[in-house]
C-alpha cells in the first residue's frame, strides 16, 4: 500500500506501532542454502528413484493413487484426467503434465521391460515418435505386474509419511516383488549428480537375486552368470561385453547398441530394412537423419526412405540404388545415423536417503534387504492379526462351554454395556474384545455343527501363529519364503530375451564403410597416382585409338598400373630399396583424365627416391613370401611379415649395390617358379627354391645374367595354364604358351622371347593372361586402350608380334596391366 501511495505521488506516514527492522544478510551464504535446498528437493524428490522399488516419488505416487482407486486390472480403464488430478490434489504438488508424463511412460511397452499402466488410446509410437493424446483423451488402469508392487501394502509392510498438506499419508517405497530398479530400469538428471540405469531380463534378475540369498558373499561376476546383460523393450543388438562387465562391476559403462536390419532383395535393387532399433531411440528420427546425409552427399547409393512401421512394430526401408554396395551402405548407416548408439549406464540411485553408486550386486542386495523387511513385517502384522482372532476364538469357545450362564446374566442385564462389564468380571473375566464378540453372536452359532466350525478355526489359528512364529525365529525360513514368491513371479511374468548380445564384434573401420570393389591404380614417373573405377574404361577393339587415361605433362609418363582393392593394403617399393605402406582407400581417386596427386603428400620418400612397383596385400598373416628382381637381374625371397609394420619413414627392404635398381616384387608361396624378361626381348624360367630366404637386408642372388646394354623390364610367378603376353615400345605384340618357356636353372642368360629392333623397338612388358584377361596398354602421352587378351595373336617365341594400339609418330607404349574382362551386356528381348 505504501508503494501504491508513493506513485500517486503522495505520502502515507507509517503506522504508530511500526517498528523499523533491518537484517543485514550474506548474499553468497543465503544462495549457497538456497541453492542447497533445491539440489535436495530435485535429488530426494523428483530425479532419482529409491533403490528399494525403482521408482521416483512421482511414479510411486501414480501406482499407489490408482490402487487406492481400485483401478485393478479387472476393472474399467478411467480417463488419466482423473488419476493424474486424484494425483496431484492427493500426493504430488506439482504440474498435471509432470504426472502425467511420468504415467505415460510407465504405459509404453517400448519404455518399459514390464510396463506398470495399461493405457487405452493413443500413448504415442515407437515407429513415428508421435506425442500421446491429451489426459483427457486417454484411459489407464494398473497392469497385472504393477499389483506386485503394491502387494500387501496394508499389512505395514513399508513406512508411510504424511503428504505435502499432512492431510494424506503416503509410502516411503512400495513393497515391490520383483527387482523393478534393474527390471525396468530409470533415468533421470538431478543436481549434479544423474542415473541411467537400463532395463533387464526379468527371469535373469529374479535367478541372480535367489543366487544371491543362497550365496550371500558372492560377487558381481558371480551374478553375470544369469544376468547377460541389459534387455531393452525394443529389442536390438548390444556389441560386446566389456561394457556390460564395466557397468555391473562399478556402475558405470558404455554399452553399445545396434538396430537389427537386413538386406533384402527387391524387384529395383537391394534394400535394408531395419525391424528393432535402439533403446531410447525412434524410427522416425533414424529416418530424417538419413535423408540428411543423402541430401548432404555424406551417403551415396540410397534412393528413397520409407517408414512403414505401425503401432508397436518397427520397420524402415531403405531403398538402395542398383550400383549401391548394400553391405557398405548399412555400415554408413551404423556408423553415422542412431542405427548405432551408446547406452551410458550410471547406475545412481537413493538407498537410506542417500544418493550411491550402485554396482549389480550392490542393487540386488539393497532389494534382497528390503524384501526382508517387508516380509518380516508382514509376518509380523499377521501373527498379531492371529493371535487377535486366537483371543476372540477362545472366547467364544469358553462362552459356548457355559452358554446357559452366558444367556442367563445378557437376559438379566439392563443393557448391552452392563452385560459387557459383566462379562469382564468373575466369573468370566472375559477380555472387552471377548465380551463383544460374545453379545455380537448369532443364535445359529449355537449349533453342533457351528460349534465345531469354531473349534477348527481354533486349531488353524494356532497352527498358523506357530507357523508365522517359526519363520520369524528362523532366516533360512523368511529367505525361503522370499525366493518361493520371486520364481512365482518369473513362472507367471518372466520371458526370453528380446536383446541378442554379440559377444565377438569389432569395431567399424574405414574399410566397412567402403565398398570392397577393383579400382585402378596409377603412378607416373614424375611420382603422381591416382585410383579409378575399373568400369570407368571400356573395352574396344584391337588396333583402336582408345581413350585418354591420364593426363600428363609432356616430360612425364605412366610408368605404373595395376588393379587392387579399396580394403587392400599396398607395399609401395622404391628403386632406393624401401618400402612404404598405404591402402588404396587412402589413395585420392579421380576419373580417366585426372593428373592425381603427387605421392610425396601421401609417402614420406627421400631424395631421389621414387616408387618403383607396389605390391597389393589383404592379410600380412596370410603367410607367404615377398620376392624381388632387380634391374641388374638379382633376385631376393623374404618372409612377408617381416613388410607388415613400416615406420613413417619407410623401412629397408632389400640390400642394393650401386647403380641397382628394384624393378618388381611379387608375392610367393615358396614353391612357384619366376619368370624375368628383359629389354633386349630375353627371358628366363627357373624354380623359386632356388633362391633361399633372406632377411630384409640382404641383397638376393644373380636370377638372369643380362648382357651389358641390356636390362630387366619385368618378372612375375609363372601361372600355369596362362599365356606369356609380350608388349614392345611400338605398339606390337603376340601372346606365347608358357611350354615353350623350358624351366632352366637360375642365373642363365635365358632364352629369345621377342625380336626386338626394327619395329617393335624394345620390350617396355611382359605379362601372363588367360583369355578371359583384358588388357590395359598405356602410352608415355596418357592414352589408353583396353582389349580383350584373346584378341592378340598366339605365336612362337622368337617372331616379332601384331599391332596393339596404334600410335602417333611421338608416342610410345608406356605401360601395360591385366584387369578381369567386363561381362557382356544382356541382349534385348
Amino acid at each position: 500500500m505504501f508503494g501504491m501511495a508513493g506513485r500517486r505521488g503522495g505520502t502515507t506516514a507509517p503506522p504508530e506501532d511500526f517498528e523499523e527492522n533491518i537484517v543485514d544478510i550474506d548474499v553468497a551464504e543465503e544462495m549457497r542454502g538456497s541453492y542447497l535446498e533445491y539440489a535436495y528437493s530435485v535429488i530426494y524428490s523428483r530425479a532419482l528413484p529409491d533403490a528399494r522399488d525403482g521408482l521416483k516419488p512421482v511414479q510411486r505416487r501414480i501406482l499407489y493413487q490408482m490402487n487406492e482407486m481400485g483401478l485393478r486390472p479387472d476393472r474399467a480403464h478411467v480417463k488419466c484426467a482423473r488419476v493424474v488430478g486424484e494425483v496431484m490434489g492427493r500426493l504430488h504438488p506439482h504440474g498435471d503434465s509432470a504426472i502425467y508424463d511420468a504415467l505415460v511412460r510407465m504405459a509404453q511397452p517400448w519404455a518399459m521391460r514390464l510396463p506398470l499402466v495399461d493405457g487405452h488410446g493413443n500413448f504415442g509410437s515407437l515407429g513415428n515418435d508421435d506425442p500421446p493424446a491429451a489426459m483427457r483423451y486417454t484411459e489407464a488402469r494398473l497392469t497385472p505386474a504393477s499389483l506386485l508392487m503394491t502387494a500387501d501394502i496394508d499389512e505395514d509392510t513399508v513406512d508411510f509419511s504424511p503428504n505435502y498438506d499432512g492431510q494424506e499419508q503416503e509410502p516411503v517405497a512400495l513393497p515391490a516383488a520383483f527387482p523393478n530398479l534393474l527390471v525396468n530400469g530409470s533415468s533421470g538428471i538431478a543436481v549434479g549428480m544423474a542415473t541411467n540405469i537400463p532395463p533387464h531380463n526379468l527371469a535373469e534378475i529374479i535367478d541372480a537375486t535367489v543366487h544371491l540369498i543362497d550365496n550371500p558373499q558372492a560377487t558381481p561376476d558371480d551374478l553375470m552368470q544369469f544376468v547377460k546383460g541389459p534387455d531393452f523393450p525394443t529389442g536390438a543388438l548390444i556389441l560386446g561385453k566389456s561394457g556390460i562387465h564395466d557397468a555391473y562391476r562399478t556402475g558405470r559403462g558404455s554399452i553399445k547398441m545396434r538396430a537389427v536390419a537386413e538386406i533384402e532383395e527387391a524387384r529395383q535393387g537391394m534394400r535394408v530394412v531395419v525391424t528393432e532399433v535402439p533403446y531410447q531411440t525412434s524410427v522416425e528420427v533414424i529416418g530424417q537423419k538419413i535423408a540428411e546425409l543423402v541430401n548432404e552427399r555424406r551417403i551415396e547409393g540410397i534412393r528413397d526412405v520409407r517408414n512403414e512401421s505401425s503401432g508397436d512394430t518397427v520397420r524402415l526401408v531403405v531403398e538402395l540404388k542398383r550400383d549401391a554396395n548394400a553391405q557398405v551402405v548399412l555400415n554408413q548407416l551404423y556408423k553415422h545415423t542412431p542405427m548405432q548408439s551408446s547406452f551410458a549406464a550410471n547406475m545412481v540411485s537413493l538407498v537410506d536417503g542417500v544418493p550411491r553408486l550402485l554396482n549389480l550386486l550392490q542393487a540386488l542386495q539393497v532389494y534382497v534387504a528390503h524384501q526382508v523387511e517387508v516380509v518380516t513385517r508382514r509376518t509380523e502384522f499377521r501373527l498379531k492379526k492371529a493371535r487377535g482372532r486366537a483371543h476372540i476364538v477362545e472366547g467364544l469357545l469358553r462362552a459356548l462351554d457355559q452358554i446357559d450362564a452366558v444367556i442367563a446374566l445378557i437376559r438379566g442385564s439392563e443393557s448391552a454395556d452392563a452385560a459387557k462389564q459383566a462379562f469382564m468380571v468373575a466369573p468370566f473375566e472375559f477380555s472387552e474384545e471377548q465380551a463383544t464378540h460374545i453379545l455380537d453372536m448369532q443364535l445359529r452359532r449355537l449349533a453342533a455343527l457351528e460349534r465345531q466350525k469354531i473349534i477348527e478355526e481354533h486349531e488353524e489359528t494356532l497352527k498358523l501363529i506357530e507357523e508365522l512364529k517359526s519363520i520369524l525365529a528362523s532366516d533360512v525360513k523368511l529367505m525361503g519364503i522370499i525366493k518361493t514368491e520371486l520364481q512365482a513371479v518369473k513362472d507367471e511374468y518372466g520371458d526370453g530375451r528380446r536383446t541378442e548380445i554379440l559377444t565377438e564384434t569389432t569395431e567399424l573401420t574405414v574399410e566397412d564403410l567402403l565398398a570392397d570393389e577393383e579400382m585402378v591404380v596409377t603412378i607416373t614417373r614424375s611420382g603422381y597416382i591416382k585410383r579409378t573405377h575399373v568400369e570407368a574404361y571400356r573395352s574396344q577393339r584391337r588396333g583402336g585409338k582408345g581413350v585418354t587415361g591420364m593426363e600428363t605433362k609432356e616430360e612425364d609418363i605412366v610408368e605404373d598400373l595395376f588393379v587392387a582393392s579399396t580394403h587392400a593394403y599396398l607395399l609401395f617399393f622404391t628403386n632406393l630399396g624401401k618400402v612404404h605402406w598405404l591402402k588404396v582407400h587412402e589413395i585420392p581417386e579421380g576419373g580417366r583424365q585426372a593428373k592425381g596427386k603427387a605421392m610425396v603428400n601421401l609417402l614420406s620418400l627421400g631424395e631421389n627416391e621414387h616408387v618403383a612397383t607396389c605390391v597389393p596385400v589383404r592379410d600380412f598373416a596370410a603367410g607367404g613370401y615377398v620376392f624381388f628382381v632387380t634391374r641388374q637381374g638379382k633376385v631376393k625371397k623374404t618372409d612377408l611379415d617381416a613388410y607388415s609394420h613400416p615406420r613413417a619413414g619407410g623401412i629397408q627392404a632389400i640390400g642394393l649395390e650401386d647403380g641397382d635398381e628394384v624393378i618388381a616384387v611379387r608375392r610367393t608361396d615358396g614353391q612357384r617358379e619366376v619368370m624375368i624378361a628383359t629389354k633386349a626381348g630375353m627371358a628366363i624360367r627357373f624354380a623359386e627354391d632356388e633362391v633361399r630366404p633372406m632377411g630384409r637386408g640382404a641383397a638376393g642372388v644373380r636370377g638372369i645374367d643380362v648382357e651389358e646394354g641390356d636390362e630387366v623390364i619385368a618378372a612375375d610367378v609363372v601361372v600355369e595354364g596362362a599365356t606369356i603376353l609380350t608388349v614392345s615400345e611400338r605398339g606390337f605384340g603376340k601372346r606365347t604358351p608358357l611350354e615353350e618357356y623350358r624351366l632352366q636353372g637360375r642365373a642363365g642368360k635365358g632364352i629369345i622371347d621377342i625380336k626386338t629392333g626394327g619395329r617393335n623397338g624394345n620390350v617396355v612388358g611382359m605379362l601372363q593372361v588367360r583369355d578371359g584377361d583384358d588388357l590395359l596398354v598405356v602410352t608415355t602421352k596418357g592414352k589408353l586402350i583396353r582389349i580383350h587378351s584373346g584378341d592378340v595373336s598366339s605365336q612362337g617365341r622368337n617372331t616379332m608380334g601384331v599391332r596393339i594400339i596404334d600410335l602417333e609418330a611421338d608416342d610410345k607404349v608406356g605401360s601395360i596391366a591385366r584387369v578381369e574382362a567386363e561381362q557382356p551386356a544382356p541382349e534385348a528381348q
